[in-house]
């Protein structure tokens, strides 16, 4: 296995856990995977920053139902940041985040959910 492919499945692992209920409940995990420059563009046109997405989250961790990843896809931009894109299969929804290493883990930099048309 190659750097790209182990980085890429960090990532697709570190984006399925901030879909789990339980992570999305815990400020403290949620902390440990967003960095503190975190900002997303949510779907619903409203923007989060750090300290927002972390109550957001802990006051509404749920989904109406499971979600599942397909077209996983990982861009390095550089040796320390990498971009992911990939849909939501329940709702078409398109999402990208970008990833930053510290050095010692990965944390979000940024994330934007956007519907899809097709969606």
């Amino acid at each position: 296995m190659n750097a790209e492919t182990e980085i890429a499945e960090v990532l697709y692992t570190l984006e399925a856990r901030l879909m789990d209920p339980l992570v999305r409940c815990s400020p403290s995990v949620v902390d440990g995977l967003l960095s503190d420059d975190f900002v997303e563009f949510g779907s619903s046109g409203r923007v989060y920053d750090k300290a927002i997405m972390i109550e957001a989250l802990r006051q509404d961790p749920g989904f109406d139902g499971p979600r599942t990843i397909i077209n996983f896809k990982a861009l390095e931009l550089s040796s320390l940041v990498v971009l992911v894109t990939y849909r939501i299969r329940e709702t078409g929804t398109i999402r990208s985040s970008i990833w930053r290493s510290n050095g010692e883990y990965w944390e979000m930099v940024f994330h934007q959910g956007t519907r899809s048309a097709s969606g």
